[in-house]
């Protein structure tokens, strides 16, 4: 049987300690770059999340939300953009926005806002982003409510169905046409029966239900709604605009 050699030493076992001496202070030198890397990425973190949690909490202050919104602020690094004046990038998802006020308050479910170049005034009176884009989702039992009708998607892309209650039978169902116009409004035109019989008086009281568009409140000044779509838990709003500005609540801003 071949035997190794008794001088004989397995690179990958056996290693001198002079070489091992040698190779410490790259070892050190190796983890001090990690540090030194690591702590502006950590600090530059810091300052993120409390950009992020003041936006936070100056947004339920000024829409009047019952949560904090979800905030990120986008880009690397933060500091320099603080620094800067302009956050380059900020994506912000609040829910069930109220909207009071209104003469039929429509709420916004949710709503998922990107702003870019968003800038704080001097005076720390609003906050203005260069550019945004929206997008609004509105529930079905929130229209229901608007409208005095129990609403539903409709049998097509860009209508809903409206129920009417009857004292005899099973009562009439519509279908009708949404649509965003001017002023941030929800128009709803075009409504057809699809079953039941509407007499002279049902057809009165549905054109004063769909003769006055609904109004989004406590969307940013800036953002003009583009468009509606039909989904199957409620309508989407979609938004974008130019010199988007936020606001704090006058009564917050009074007490303050």
């Amino acid at each position: 049987m071949h035997r190794p050699h008794p001088e004989y030493r397995d690179d990958f076992a056996y290693e001198p300690d002079a070489a091992r001496t040698h190779r410490l202070p790259l070892v050190v030198a190796l983890s001090a770059l990690g540090a030194l890397i690591l702590v502006p990425v950590v600090v530059d973190r810091v300052a993120a999340a409390r950009v992020e949690s003041g936006t936070a909490e100056a947004f339920q202050e000024g829409m009047g939300t019952p949560t904090r919104p979800e905030v990120h602020v986008r880009g690397f690094p933060v500091l320099t953009q603080v620094a800067s004046g302009t956050l380059r990038q900020v994506d912000i998802s609040a829910h069930d926005i109220p909207a009071d006020g209104a003469t039929r308050p429509l709420p916004v479910t949710q709503l998922d806002l990107r702003l870019d170049d968003l800038r704080k005034s001097d005076d720390g009176s609003e906050a203005r982003a260069h550019s945004a884009e929206a997008t609004a989702r509105l529930s079905y039992t929130d229209v229901s409510n608007a409208l005095g009708l129990e609403v539903s998607q409709g049998d097509r892309p860009g209508r809903i169905s409206a129920r009417i209650a009857m004292p005899f039978g099973d009562g009439i169902t519509v279908t009708v046409k949404v649509s965003a116009v001017s002023g941030n409004r929800i128009a709803f035109e075009d409504f057809r029966v699809t079953s039941g019989v509407l007499p002279d008086a049902g057809q009165a009281l549905l054109d004063k239900v769909f003769e006055q568009p609904v109004q989004l409140r406590n969307i940013p000044d800036g953002l003009r709604l583009r468009s509606v779509t039909t989904t199957a838990d409620g309508l989407t709003a979609r938004f974008s605009g130019t010199s988007v500005t936020f606001r704090p609540d006058p009564d917050d801003a009074a007490q303050g």
